[in-house]
């Protein structure tokens, strides 16, 4: 009973510093690590280069799974898996947005390297999936047509 205990108080601890405005360690990892450079690109060749990648060489072992026309450009359902094996990153850029690069995730050893999201698109554009193997990058596209855009639009 002492165990449950003091992973509630635990819990609560954490939360109650959220609340009033701290952080905790792993966030602040994480916003150290942000890459202002990559975020700020606007084409897909410049993202690569600002994760420091040379070019994305287009794989078929990367899977997208996206609507071939979205309602609505505020809330666009994308789902990327990678066969490719060491998988470390996946990427989500879309040109035509004011951020290209409109998502990052870090893919841990020995989980299955697959995301599920909801992205904003400007307008109809193709949806690149970039994959960060073994130091090597890879892409795949899906074009995507939006009918009522959602950002600002």
């Amino acid at each position: 009973m002492d165990r449950y205990r003091r992973e509630l108080l635990q819990t609560v601890a954490a939360c109650t510093a959220l609340a009033v405005g701290g952080t905790l360690p792993g966030a602040v990892a994480q916003q150290t690590a942000w890459n202002k450079a990559a975020f700020e690109a606007k084409r897909l060749a410049d993202v690569v280069k600002a994760l420091g990648g040379s070019t994305a060489v287009p794989s078929k072992d990367i899977v997208i799974t996206a609507p071939d026309i979205a309602e609505n450009g505020a809330a666009v359902s994308v789902g990327i898996a990678s066969k490719i094996p060491n998988t470390q990153n996946i990427y989500i850029v879309v040109e035509k947005n004011a951020t290209a690069l409109v998502a990052a995730f870090n893919i841990p050893p020995g989980t299955e390297p697959r995301v599920d999201t909801r992205i904003k698109m400007a307008e109809s554009a193709p949806v690149y999936a970039v994959v960060r193997a073994n130091n090597q990058f890879f892409v795949a596209s899906r074009d995507v047509k939006v009918t009522m855009g959602g950002c600002g639009g």
